[in-house]
């Protein structure tokens, strides 16, 4: 069969996404991505040649006057005209949405076509875009069971938030660290402050720096692309190893080489983090819709497997605390990554296409 995917404009609605696809991909089904124009989208999609990929401009509504609502309406129907003539050439036997108003006109193009449709919400409170698109679907499909609450009741089934099939196992942390040209022996830190980088948090992380140098301590940080440099040049003037990059692609390398981590708290992020059993300080990103990275954290604090930080408290002083309160007892670290495992998902892809397919045949 032919399975439309929408998932596009941030890597957290991008990657599992891919994670359904290639299950799908794996049982024989043809499957067509349909993302955004961000630049995100491209460099994870980049040589994914087993998808048919197509771009479709995300829109977004940022504000109530009637010239934004005009706009809104022109560039929306645009989009949803696209879609239905790309339905037209793959004739798809039911679509996913993973988030967004960039599911939205998928969906509705799938309604239109009566075949069924879904969406994901990988997040432990729903934004608004998918409150709208869980009025339109089959089934709402969510990550946290903390998130039914927001949706129409007996609408929802928890399948967890999928895993790309590329982190499914972790790899020997001694050729992982190398990838990075670290060493064993020393603690690995790793921060990542979302598909974009986080200016805040590198900053502070700078500020801390001073307190750390002490430590056997080393960094793997993906910075975003405005700050790589600085990065590199700060880890260098402290004096400790670090392997600095704006994107990586190698992530598997990366959580498998790590012991703890600096986050943004994303759900596809936790999912991934809580599969690698690495436990950390969760610095929310501060503008997310309906806040929802706050209430995902709180989730892995009160699990005990991590320690929230909200930015506006992200200052180097306490963000030298908190990676102290890890570096400094190895018993809590592992306690930690005990509690973080607990909470991972399994089979979550798996579970999302059998759903989709249930409601197919």
């Amino acid at each position: 069969m032919n399975f439309v995917i929408a998932a596009g404009g941030t890597g957290g609605h991008l990657f599992p996404g891919l994670a359904v696809g290639e299950v799908l991909l794996a049982r024989g089904h043809r499957v067509m991505l349909i993302i955004s124009e961000k630049e995100i989208d491209a460099l994870a999609t980049q040589g994914r040649g087993e998808f048919r990929i197509e771009r479709v401009p995300g829109v977004g509504l940022h504000s109530k006057s009637p010239l934004a609502l005009l706009r809104f309406a022109l560039k929306f129907r645009a989009g949803l005209n696209q879609v239905k003539a790309l339905y037209r050439d793959f004739s798809p036997h039911a679509v996913l949405g993973m988030g967004g108003f960039t599911s939205t006109g998928p969906i509705l193009a799938g309604r239109a076509r009566k075949i069924p449709t879904f969406v994901h919400e990988s997040n432990a409170i729903s934004g608004k875009s998918n409150r709208l698109n869980a009025r339109l679907v089959t089934r709402v499909l969510i990550g946290f069971e903390e998130c039914a609450r927001t949706f129409p009741a007996g609408k929802c089934d928890v399948t967890g938030t999928p895993i790309r099939t590329a982190l499914a196992e972790r790899i020997d942390k001694p050729r992982a660290l190398a990838a990075f040209g670290l060493t064993p022996g020393r603690p690995t830190l790793l921060v990542m402050g979302g598909s974009q980088g986080a200016q805040g948090i590198n900053r502070a992380l700078i500020d801390a720096l001073p307190q750390l140098a002490a430590k056997p301590l080393q960094v793997i940080h993906l910075t975003g692309k405005q700050d790589e440099q600085l990065m590199r040049e700060s880890y260098a003037g402290a004096g400790i190893p670090a392997f600095t990059a704006a994107f990586c692609h190698q992530m598997r390398e990366a959580y498998s080489a790590a012991d703890f981590v600096i986050s943004r708290s994303g759900a596809a992020s936790l999912t991934e983090l809580s599969h690698f059993a690495l436990p950390g300080i969760l610095i929310p990103y501060p503008f997310a819709a309906e806040d929802h990275q706050t209430f995902n954290a709180k989730i892995f604090e009160r699990a005990g497997a991590a320690t929230l930080l909200q930015e506006r408290e992200t200052t180097g002083e306490n963000l030298a605390k908190k990676l102290l309160w890890f570096l400094d007892d190895p018993a809590r670290l592992a306690e930690t990554s005990t509690r973080s495992a607990q909470l991972a998902p399994h089979a979550a892809a798996e579970r999302v296409a059998d759903t989709i397919l249930k409601y197919c045949s």
